[in-house]
């Protein structure tokens, strides 16, 4: 069923995230004596026409009947953090509350203090809220999937988060092992961390985390690490209730709702 979900959601918006490659500057001067401006790509281009930085917006209804003004869209990338997908990101999914913007931005800054890790961002809201295909929620700008850190034989492990819309495909086992590849498994204690700053830096936006969506089966290898334990204690909510479609297909990312505190 997931792999199903996942083909309709590839077959509207293509995982083909390769840049355009950028033509030199042609003319009569030397090389030596030429400076070369780079044109800037589509990613680039799109963002500046879309930020909305000192706009104030407005969240609207619920995450699953709501809608989004004045969205803010996220950078593709930042120090260390990207977007997953570029066709997602120009087919106008990056859009986020202007304090969930703030509280997400804050977290990735905090953790490169502690991570050498990149964080990678998955689907948001579009543009004006509203339904996103394939999710049922992300309708009000106050939803974020954030794909799930990897390790292998105890260490980063990041081959597979270049994959784009393709990453939503991944399978992993209810230990949090790759089915593909078992020695690949979800980096339990990283997510569990990042949630904290999270919780942290949303709640000096005047925003808290309403719950965390992660399949069911991981709940118990989440909260075993040390990070984990700290979560309970902080009592951010991960759902303890899914439907089996739902459940499924929660297992390389984790879903976000935040609200107003």
């Amino acid at each position: 069923m997931k792999y199903l979900i996942i083909v309709i959601h590839l077959l509207i918006f293509c995982a083909c995230s390769g840049q355009k490659t950028e033509s030199p500057v042609e003319g009569q001067l030397s090389e030596e004596s030429v400076v070369v401006v780079s044109p800037l790509s589509e990613v680039e281009t799109y963002y500046l026409e879309h930020k909305q930085d000192s706009i104030i917006g407005s969240s609207k209804g619920s995450v699953s009947n709501g809608s989004l003004e004045n969205g803010t869209l996220l950078a593709f990338e930042g120090a260390n953090f990207q977007y997953f997908d570029t066709t997602s990101y120009l087919g106008g999914r990056a859009f986020t509350h202007q304090l969930v913007a703030r509280t997400i931005l804050d977290t990735y800054k905090i953790l490169a203090a502690t991570s050498k890790r990149k964080w990678f961002l998955m689907e948001l809201s579009n543009e004006h809220g509203g339904k996103i295909f394939p999710h049922r929620t992300h309708q009000n700008g106050m939803s974020v999937d954030f794909m799930s850190p990897l390790k292998k034989d105890g260490e980063d492990y990041v081959e597979l988060d270049n994959t784009g819309a393709q990453h939503y495909m991944l399978e992993f086992d209810n230990d949090g092992k790759l089915k593909d590849n078992p020695s690949i498994s979800l980096d339990f204690d990283q997510i569990a961390h990042h949630l904290i700053v999270l919780d942290e830096q949303a709640r000096k936006h005047g925003l808290k985390i309403e719950k965390v969506i992660f399949k069911m089966e991981l709940r118990d290898e989440l909260f075993a690490t040390p990070y984990g334990k700290k979560m309970l204690e902080k009592n951010i909510y991960v759902t303890r209730n899914l439907t089996p479609l739902i459940n499924s297909l929660h297992d390389d990312h984790y879903h976000v709702d935040f609200k107003r505190m």
